[in-house]
């Protein structure tokens, strides 16, 4: 696991969850995703460690339903 004060950037997060941009958008404005770090007036970073356990929580669920 990561820093919890590691900042990724937007192309690092997709390269993590193998979702697009606009997937991962859909997924924050519903709520669903970790809230971004605003870096500037057009910048955003995600925290490494709230990306890290997103994804460990879609695994625990598959893992769970497959039980």
């Amino acid at each position: 696991m990561a820093n919890p004060q590691t900042l990724i950037s937007m192309l690092e997060v997709v390269k993590r969850t193998s979702l697009s941009r606009t997937a991962i958008n859909k997924h924050r404005f519903s709520g669903h995703f970790p809230k971004p770090v605003s870096l500037g007036e057009k910048r955003i970073a995600f925290v490494a460690i709230e990306v890290d356990e997103w994804i460990a929580e879609r695994i625990a669920a598959r893992d769970e339903a497959a039980a």
